[in-house]
């Protein structure tokens, strides 16, 4: 019965680590990020420093092949299109290694976008150098930036449904957005990220 129980508590664990994954390593809300320079899917290298105008950013790690990247992407789409105009684009970001996820390489980026018709900067962490900055964990996993001072307001879910979106009845990323545009804190600024694990090559 006792080993029963160091099962059981092992397997939450593990399920708990496979659902929110760990941002110990990376920022927290209210840390100053580093800005990052890296290949978009036209072959453009693209850095923060390039948006002059943008009063913060919408900075999602998302990939081609987690399901639940996929069923996230339109969501995603609709983000940018609401905001850029408004100041805060969404600027994605695959962390995985494509030798660990084959579909995850540039190439295969570059198709997704086109297919997709993606209205933001789709950028390759080549080298897995940026991801572990952040502490992103999963995909997508979101984290919320507000200029000048380039400081993290919120991390976490797009929304509360992460693969249905006709259940959603909290759209996190859209209210956090919402209060900064009015000069306001988020209500929320963490939420658990829920997705496929990044992939590295172990």
């Amino acid at each position: 019965m006792k080993n029963l129980k160091t099962v059981l508590v092992l397997f939450v664990a593990v399920m708990l680590y496979a659902f929110t994954g760990s941002t110990e390593e990376g920022y927290k809300v209210g840390d100053t990020i580093e800005d990052f320079r890296l290949k978009n899917v036209d072959d453009s290298m693209v850095s923060l420093a390039d948006y002059k105008e943008a009063k913060g950013f919408i900075i999602i790690f998302t990939c081609n092949m987690c399901p639940y990247s996929v069923a996230n992407e339109d969501r995603i789409i609709a983000l940018d299109k609401k905001y850029k105009g408004l100041g805060y684009p969404v600027i994605a970001i695959n962390p995985n290694d494509p030798a660990a996820m084959p579909g995850d390489g540039f190439p295969e980026m570059k198709v997704r976008a086109k297919e997709k018709g993606f209205t933001f900067p789709y950028l390759f962490d080549e080298g897995q150098k940026v991801y572990p900055k952040f502490g992103a964990s999963r995909t997508p996993h979101v984290f919320i930036v507000s200029k000048p001072k380039m400081q993290v307001e919120y991390i976490g879910a797009i929304d509360n449904s992460s693969r249905n979106p006709e259940k959603v009845t909290e759209k996190y990323v859209e209210d956090a957005v919402d209060a900064l545009l009015k000069g306001d804190k988020p209500s929320k600024t963490m939420t658990r990220a829920i997705g496929c694990s990044i992939k590295v090559v172990k």
